[in-house]
């Protein structure tokens, strides 16, 4: 398949472009489309429709693009007019999306989705969406049209997708909840789409999750253990993109999938810095984060990180380094691993505020040696009399309440400053 993708405002075209390759099109022609005004009717000026037909059919293209929003009156005249398929951008990421779904969840937030983006599109179906229909049952009642069983129809999916995706939160809660108890902070990864949160999170996990440089390349969140440079483990997430105008009904969609960055403790913002439109790119997903009410003023720690620094010439890097330092933000590039342990190193010091306690653990304690090395980070370690071990360690509040629980015969004791 063919796609001319076309913009209603000034270039660049190269998003617009990516959307279009992620959904395996070959890009045939760019267009920017400056608007004195929008036309109701088709967006912008026949004229202008005009001329995309002729291109369309010299190039003998099938699909036609538009980098905007377009209203069901609007793609329905335009793909009258051209003759070809025609969609919009909230279209397009759609489509992305159910393409990269793997996970029930996934597959359940985007298919909500998309019945929502398309029950206001009943209008741009063929003619017969208007004969009446007799009879009885869920087929429809006498006198009803077929665009309005169709629409009923559409409302009775969603609604049981709805009560599924219920219960997806529910389940995720109640992992939450389970992790909670388990004294493992969480870090999450935000950022725009491409900006290199995957690579950054294989580099600092180990894990192999896919990282590729195409846009949406994750879409179902991903959770690993990751251990700080301090012993402690933390739970790891990568989270899908953010893009400028998301659609609305993906925000919503997966609101279950947000909720793992309004509970995690720190907020890694990942900003692809040799992008031209990396501010635009750190606005896009402020955006989203103040939606879910993760930011600084409502008590969320959240660090931005410069990821790419690799891709730029070496007077830029240096500024951008300097940059990075005054602004309390961490330059790094998850390609290279330059400044991953710094990060690391950070994040471990965030993280690891608790006070260090001592514990005298005799010889035959073996298995409370382990659980603090597992679930704390032992700083000190000396061997006494009698076989026993004296062992300073920082855990925070759960973990000690769980040691003691575990093991009460054992009585932690503040360690001396």
């Amino acid at each position: 398949m063919r796609a001319k993708p076309i913009r209603a405002t000034p270039p660049p075209l190269q998003e617009a472009a990516g959307l279009a390759l992620a959904l395996d099109l070959e890009v045939r022609e760019r267009m920017a489309v400056p608007l004195r005004s929008r036309v109701p009717a088709t967006l912008f000026g026949s004229g202008k429709v005009e001329e995309i037909k002729a291109i369309c059919e010299v190039e003998e293209i099938d699909v036609v693009i538009v980098d905007d929003a377009l209203t069901p009156v609007q793609q329905r005249n335009l793909e009258k007019a051209m003759q070809v398929k025609v969609m919009d951008r909230t279209g397009l990421i759609l489509e992305i999306f159910a393409r990269r779904a793997r996970t029930k969840e996934g597959k359940l937030q985007v298919e909500l989705a998309r019945l929502s983006y398309e029950r206001s599109r009943l209008v741009r179906t063929w003619t017969h969406l208007e004969r009446q229909r007799g009879g009885f049952g869920v087929m429809g009642g006498p006198g009803e049209t077929q665009i309005e069983t169709d629409r009923r129809l559409l409302a009775g999916k969603m609604a049981g997708l709805k009560k599924e995706l219920l219960e997806v939160r529910r389940t995720r809660g109640l992992q939450r909840s389970a992790r909670k108890k388990v004294p493992y902070p969480t870090i999450a990864l935000v950022g725009y789409t491409n900006a290199g949160k995957s690579t950054l999170f294989n580099r600092l996990t180990e894990a192999k999750v896919l990282a590729k440089d195409m846009l949406f390349a994750t879409l179902d969140p991903t959770l690993r253990t990751l251990k700080l440079p301090n012993g402690r483990p933390a739970i790891m997430s990568d989270t899908v993109g953010f893009i400028s105008d998301l659609p609305h009904e993906l925000v919503e969609a997966f609101r279950a999938t947000l909720e793992e960055v309004q509970d995690a403790d720190v907020v890694l913002h990942v900003r692809d810095v040799a992008s031209a439109d990396t501010d635009a790119q750190k606005r896009d997903v402020e955006l989203v984060l103040e939606e879910l009410k993760v930011t600084a003023d409502a008590g969320k720690t959240i660090i931005e990180v410069w990821n790419k620094v690799d891709l730029l010439g070496d007077e830029d890097r240096i500024d951008i380094e300097g940059e990075a330092r005054r602004r309390g933000s961490q330059a790094v590039s998850a390609v290279t691993g330059d400044g991953c342990a710094a990060l690391l190193e950070r994040l471990g010091g965030l993280i690891d505020d608790a006070p260090p306690v001592e514990v005298l653990l005799p010889a035959d304690a073996g298995e409370a040696l382990a659980w603090l090395y597992r679930n704390g980070r032992v700083t000190e370690r000396e061997e006494v009399d009698d076989g026993a071990t004296r062992v300073s360690a920082r855990l925070d509040a759960q973990a000690q309440a769980r040691f003691e629980r575990l093991f009460p015969d054992l009585l932690l004791a503040e360690a001396a400053q």
